[in-house]
């Protein structure tokens, strides 16, 4: 493996009524509060009003920045970033999941510069400071509660890109799986592929001897395949939300990533997708991943996909090439996110082939070829993004 620096500064609060904790941790910063939150949802299932209680047990000034995408703009970031200039914001407190997280670090970090936040979000110019946030997780997913990443959309140019600084990290994030049992059985889905694909992200790389960074990896894929069904079975089961909620986290909070540098691709690919067709972010990955796997397969590497097969999908062996236990392992995936109810064509989004160059030429707007586990070009993405029509 190589060598390695590992720290991560956020301060993770988990569990069944960690939501007390709030007061005490928002005082450190300030009382000047910017709540950002999405589409109502917390209203309904009465997070807002326990949030809001607790902040006015502080006197806490509370501003609002509600509507957040799904798939976050970078207008919306410019509306936030305005409200802290103008109202001199001290804290800002992410309220949902992964794009509300997103959204609010990146207000964090334009907040505290002049440039435009899309800037640098397309790295021309660097994050110079933020304000200082925190989290209330209410979706798992995306494990952006507990790392410095960003993705942020810009609608008009039909662009998202990834970004991150050091001033991005949340001060705090307190998990209550409580906050979890009203998300809806489709969202539940689409936040369980993408936890098992950022692990798979991970678990593509070309370093050696990395037997524990391996098994970190295999045991989070197994615990969310076998607590799945389950989950969807019963949606209000507090120990699955609990381990669900825990393995987003740990799928990308660094710990996996010691070591090494993980491929990314399938990930470029679904931003360039829903950068076009503002598709969700885990029903893109569902239809890419399997494609991009069988697209990068060859004798060079089948030996990777082989471990994957039999120690998270249990394929048998005997008298299979490593080629063809790896294929194996490939559709007992598919059959996995089918079988929860994950989308495998990109024709149950109604994108056919007209737009296959457009998405192609979006995967290399930063550069000519991406991925780490295997580098792809424009005419790569081509190939896999018909085969995933």
């Amino acid at each position: 493996m190589n060598n390695f620096t590992f720290q991560n500064p956020t301060k993770l609060i988990f569990g069944k009524g960690q939501l007390d904790a709030l007061p005490k941790e928002v005082e450190k910063y300030g009382k000047k509060i910017l709540l950002v939150y999405g589409g109502g949802s917390i209203k309904k299932n009465g997070i807002y009003g326990n949030i809001m209680k607790k902040l006015s047990d502080i006197n806490a000034e509370v501003f609002e920045l509600s509507g957040v995408e799904p798939n976050p703009r970078i207008s919306t970031v410019r509306k936030g970033v305005e409200i802290c200039k103008k109202e001199g914001i001290e804290f800002l407190l992410a309220v949902g999941g992964g794009s509300t997280i997103d959204c609010t670090k990146a207000i964090s970090a334009g907040a505290k510069t002049d440039v435009d936040m899309w800037d640098i979000v397309t790295k021309k110019a660097k994050a110079t400071g933020g304000l200082p946030f925190g989290t209330v997780l209410t979706i798992a997913a995306t494990g952006s509660e507990m790392n410095r990443g960003s993705v942020i959309t810009n609608w008009e140019t039909k662009e998202k890109h990834g970004w991150g600084s050091p001033y991005s990290w949340p001060k705090f994030s307190i998990l209550d799986p409580e906050h979890t049992f009203s998300v809806p059985r489709e969202q539940t889905v689409y936040g369980m592929v993408d936890i098992m694909s950022h692990v798979l992200e991970h678990y593509f790389h070309q370093e050696t001897n990395t037997p524990i960074q391996d098994r970190f990896c295999e045991s989070i894929l197994k615990t969310v395949i076998e607590t799945a069904p389950k989950l969807l079975d019963d949606p209000e089961n507090y120990e699955y939300r609990e381990t669900i909620m825990l393995s987003g986290t740990l799928a990308l909070n660094d710990m996996l990533s010691m070591g090494l540098r993980g491929d990314w691709a399938t990930h470029n690919l679904e931003h360039a997708a829903s950068a076009v067709h503002d598709i969700p972010h885990g029903g893109g990955l569902a239809i890419l991943f399997p494609n991009w796997m069988k697209h990068v397969l060859d004798d060079s590497n089948a030996d990777r996909f082989k471990q994957l097969a039999v120690r998270v999908f249990n394929v048998k062996t005997s008298g299979k090439s490593d080629r063809q236990v790896a294929l194996e392992g490939i559709e007992e995936l598919r059959a996995f996110w089918n079988s929860i109810g994950a989308p495998s064509r990109l024709k149950e989004y109604s994108i056919d082939e007209s737009s296959i160059q457009e998405m192609a030429e979006k995967t290399v707007i930063a550069r000519p070829e991406y991925g780490n586990f295997k580098k792809l070009t424009k005419q790569d993405s081509v190939e896999i993004l018909r085969a995933s029509l």
